[in-house]
């Protein structure tokens, strides 16, 4: 049977997501801060982990935005074979990524957050005023629900991700080698501790978007595959082995999380996308 989701609905749930996303930080973000916190040696780096977390809780009690980069609004939808969005009467040619784009304007606008588009990268660079056009991945599966995330994704962070195709024979070592390079490089920059999304597999596009949809996991998740899952472990204890710490300051935590995905490949490849995160690691989803 067909379900039909009103358009309107569709716009005021995405809206919802973007003022949430950038007043709320995620609990499993919040409770990693606080483990952290409570671990580190450095009391320097201590002591900027806890105004991290009293950031966090000033944000979401005086509903005020996390950071003042209040992002790309980057969307995940994963729309149900039995789903339809039905578009307004008056304008049946809308579909389901209008609404979306209505929704981020409408939250960015509402939630008095900052916009950060600008219409053409190199030729004149004019802010939108809108926040939109967001950057938006749909995917068609199952069932008859409408799931959508939002990821409110800052420049500082997202400036320092990468990626890198590397000769098939690669051992696992040198992937993990470079992952710790990566973070290095994205340094204080990125503004630790840092998340690190990982896509390994698939091709040049698909790897990144992998690496970004990671993001998205609990950051005490573990990947299901017993190798990705130690090989995320393995990055972690060595990123944090390097005393980068929070805002680069030293200490021990210098990332809360490495979150690895993967996917098939050509014989011939082995792409490897990282995708830096701050600590501001601003997200939300609904299902309709």
């Amino acid at each position: 049977m067909v379900r039909t989701i009103p358009y309107h609905s569709v716009v005021e749930a995405v809206e919802t997501l973007c003022i949430e996303a950038n007043h709320r930080l995620p609990s499993d973000v919040l409770r990693a801060l606080q483990l952290a916190a409570a671990g580190e040696s450095n009391p320097r780096a201590r002591q900027i982990l806890e105004v991290l977390i009293e950031n966090a809780s000033i944000a979401s009690e005086q509903r005020v935005p996390l950071c003042q980069d209040t992002g790309l609004a980057v969307v995940f939808v994963e729309q149900g074979s039995q789903v339809v969005v039905a578009s307004p009467p008056e304008m049946p040619e809308l579909t389901v990524i209008d609404a979306i784009q209505d929704g981020v304007e409408s939250g960015y606008r509402k939630g008095l957050l900052r916009k950060s588009v600008v219409a053409d990268p190199l030729y004149q660079r004019v802010n939108t005023g809108t926040n939109r056009p967001a950057i938006v991945h749909h995917l068609v599966t199952s069932g008859d629900r409408l799931r959508i995330s939002v990821m409110a994704k800052g420049a500082g962070c997202e400036n320092k991700s990468q990626f890198r195709v590397f000769n098939p024979t690669a051992q696992a070592q040198q992937v993990v080698d470079w992952i710790v390079q990566v973070a290095l490089a994205a340094g204080a920059d990125a503004c630790p501790p840092l998340i690190i999304g990982v896509g390994i597999g698939g091709n040049m596009e698909s790897s990144c978007i992998l690496a970004k949809k990671a993001l998205l996991r609990p950051l005490d998740s573990r990947n299901p595959h017993p190798f990705y899952a130690q090989m995320e472990q393995q990055a972690l204890s060595s990123i944090n082995a390097t005393g980068l710490g929070p805002q680069g300051m030293g200490g021990d935590t210098t990332a809360l999380a490495v979150l690895v995905e993967f996917a098939p490949c050509h014989i011939a490849s082995l792409p490897v996308a990282v995708n830096i995160e701050c600590h501001s690691h601003r997200h939300a989803s609904c299902v309709l």
